[in-house]
């Protein structure tokens, strides 16, 4: 093999291959992600979280995740990367306003999640009447 796909290969599966991935398409990649990452994919970089971004000759592109395949973890940079609207590769070092926050997931249905404190019923008046 080439140096090219020695690196990939690395990158691809951090030599801890298993048979996780035969079977099972929410531990990271299916066997066939890997096949194509293997043969046809080029590293093009890593966000903060972990994941890692290839592409291939005719720039298709996809994601490897580093822990749960969950879309809502790539972040604003990639994400646009991915889905052609920037050509550029992020860096990370893109110089970022102070307004912007950092990224975070989705955390609908976890112990994060948001929760709006409730309204009581004596704590505000109606501005209209029930019918009866």
């Amino acid at each position: 093999m080439s140096d090219i796909n020695n690196y990939t290969l690395i990158n691809c599966v951090d030599l801890k291959m298993n048979l996780k991935i035969f079977f099972t398409w929410w531990n990271r990649q299916t066997f066939g992600t890997f096949l194509k990452t293997l043969f046809f994919g080029k590293f093009v970089g890593k966000d903060e979280l972990g994941n890692k971004y290839y592409k291939d000759k005719s720039d298709r592109r996809w994601v490897i995740y580093s822990n749960n395949i969950e879309a809502t973890r790539i972040t604003s940079d990639w994400f646009l990367w991915m889905h052609y609207t920037v050509d550029k590769i992020p860096s990370g070092k893109e110089k970022k306003f102070s307004w912007q926050k950092k990224h975070l997931e989705n955390k609908t249905g976890t112990k994060e999640s948001y929760r709006p404190t409730k309204i009581k019923k004596n704590d505000q008046q109606k501005k209209y009447e029930s019918w009866k």
